[in-house]
């Protein structure tokens, strides 16, 4: 091969010509300095070359390391370095507080080919490590080839095995999701599986902001709620679950005005960091993922379409001195006042015989026609994946009409109930809940559900029936005005065809400052018990008695954290008459 196939172009290039002219001029300098006898030249000439070519060589590296910063594409994209696979971003509560983040541990490894005393080993590994199987160390410790034995050692762990000096073990470093504050707002955070891919909650339905902050693109993932608002709620929510053993209970506070879920509790819970050893009625989010009958709460949906309808107005009245037949239906009252009662008092008495006359008024059609407006006919709209689609009447004639007016034959989640409480208590706008708090001052605007003003007179009412002569006054607070609805559904029992009095959904949805204009903040707490036993005392199981006190409880707690103050109030007590409405109502 000659020179002139070494280069592109040949001799061609004027380039190579250059290069290949000073190679041979060098060559020639090195044959004068041997014919001369002058090996000293011949020394500076191949120094003068090294130093030529490192020259050179640092010259290459300094223009390619300015070529890849200023022209290649190396750093366009996010600009950050690619997480590991699985990694997971922090995620904080609304005022920062840590609730969910990822930790250095360790995988323990066995190397069989290593190891100078295989049974000392072996002893050794079974004292360290009596969580795991003996069958896995011997296969491991008497194998063929490397194996795994156990993950998740935290960093103390692994350094008390290390340190018994053992050949063939090693450790490889993993990332583990970890839940600093345990089974709180378990239900909201959510957890993962082992490869990193949220499942339940939060790491589920924001699983990519998460996975995304871990290289680097935004800063931990913030929820809306309030761990200190979360443990009020989840802590008087168990008090009462542990008094009145129901199958499960469910707590939600909300804010009206922005749909932020505040907090979120859901009874059994769980340890998040041990999801996998939790049963399945332990991670079932009540809030979201079931669906009940929320019986008389819905009254409050009547009674405001009635009143944005023109249909009624707070002093119309209606006749309950007798049951009423609605289709193919008998109301009678749970309890039964035997008179004419004005709207208020069909909502302080929680009368179905009066809710039923108003929703034959207001028709079939106007009735489904409101409850679509208030989201009750879809899931709530809400970034947990977990969210329920309700079962709706399939044909809205007198008898779904009649049912559904005081929450019989149709099934909403606590949070469908919660979403639509927030559009008759914020001014009339059905705005979607969010578990992603919301930035300072921020109000979304949603599709307009009711009036302004029939949000405005429902706060009143509400705030009524927690005065004396309502329903709901053990959810009373001085000087907080609360506002309420009981609930009391009785599930239907397939065994007897009918509505089992014995079963019941007891619930008491709660409103927070009432006695403010429209637009001042608000907030709405539920508390729901699913088949509570009835309290051996009084007998009774009905959403004001189990419910209504532990939703007063949990405002009294949440209030100082919400900003909202006490205010003196002069409160009139009522002489009882004999058809007032009992302190255990609907």
């Amino acid at each position: 091969m000659s020179l002139s196939n070494l280069g592109p172009g040949g001799f061609q290039s004027p380039l190579w010509r250059w290069l290949i002219e000073r190679v041979w001029r060098l060559e020639h300098a090195f044959e004068r300095s041997r014919a001369a006898a002058k090996p000293e030249d011949d020394t500076r000439i191949r120094i003068f070359l090294v130093m030529g070519f490192f020259s050179l060589c640092f010259v290459g590296v300094a223009v390619g390391a300015t070529w890849a910063a200023l022209f290649s594409h190396a750093g366009q994209g996010n600009g950050y370095a690619q997480g590991v696979d699985g990694a997971r971003g922090d995620v904080v509560d609304r005022n920062g507080k840590l609730l969910a983040v990822d930790l250095a541990h360790y995988a323990l490894y066995v190397d069989p080919k290593e190891i100078w005393d295989l049974r000392e080993t072996r002893v050794a590994l079974g004292k360290a490590l009596p969580q795991v199987p003996p069958k896995r160390l011997d296969k491991a410790v008497f194998g063929d080839h490397r194996a795994f034995v156990l993950g998740g050692l935290t960093p103390d762990e692994k350094d008390a095995i290390f340190n018994l000096g053992l050949p063939g073990i090693s450790f490889e470093e993993q990332e583990r999701r970890m839940y600093p504050l345990g089974p709180t707002a378990a239900h909201v955070i959510g957890f993962v599986d082992s490869g990193g891919k949220g499942l339940a909650g939060a790491e589920r339905a924001l699983d990519d902001p998460i996975t995304k902050a871990a290289a680097g693109e935004g800063g931990p993932t913030q929820l809306s709620i309030d761990v200190r608002v979360q443990a009020a709620l989840e802590d008087e929510l168990r008090k009462a679950c542990e008094e009145f053993t129901p199958k499960g209970g469910v707590g939600v506070v909300t804010n009206v005005h922005t749909g932020e879920v505040l907090g979120l509790a859901s009874y059994p819970d769980y340890d998040a960091n041990k999801a996998g050893e939790a049963t399945d009625e332990q991670r079932l989010n009540r809030a979201a993922a079931a669906v009940y009958e929320m019986g008389s709460t819905f009254k409050a949906f009547t009674v405001a379409i009635g009143l944005d309808t023109g249909v009624a107005t707070p002093t119309s009245t209606f006749d309950a001195r007798q049951p009423f037949k609605l289709g193919y239906r008998t109301i009678h009252d749970y309890h039964a006042t035997h008179k004419i009662l004005t709207l208020i008092e069909v909502f302080q008495h929680s009368s179905n015989i009066g809710t039923a006359i108003l929703a034959e008024k207001i028709g079939g059609e106007r009735l489904s026609r409101y409850f679509t407006a208030l989201g009750l006919t879809k899931p709530a709209q809400i970034e947990l994946r977990e969210s329920a689609r309700p079962l709706t009447p399939r044909k809205w004639d007198m008898d779904a009409v009649a049912s559904t007016s005081f929450g019989h034959g149709i099934n909403v989640s606590p949070l469908a109930l919660a979403q639509a409480m927030g559009a008759l208590l914020n001014g009339g706008e059905l705005l979607p809940l969010t578990i992603k708090k919301m930035p300072p001052g921020v109000r979304p605007q949603g599709p307009r559900a009711i009036s302004e003003a029939t949000s405005t007179e429902m706060l009143k009412i509400m705030r009524a029936n927690v005065l004396p002569g309502g329903s709901g006054g053990k959810a009373n607070v001085p000087g907080l005005s609360v506002g309420g609805k009981t609930g009391t559904g009785e599930k239907y029992d397939p065994a007897i065809r009918g509505y089992n009095h014995d079963r019941q959904v007891s619930s008491f949805a709660a409103t927070f400052p009432t006695e403010a204009p429209v637009e001042a903040d608000r907030y709405f707490v539920l508390i729901l018990l699913d088949e509570p036993h009835r309290d051996p005392k009084t007998g009774l199981s009905t959403g004001g008695w189990v419910a209504a006190p532990a939703a007063g409880r949990v405002i009294e707690r949440i209030a100082p954290f919400l900003g909202v103050k006490r205010k003196t109030e002069l409160v009139t007590i009522a002489a009882p008459t004999k058809n007032a409405a009992p302190e255990a109502g609907l």
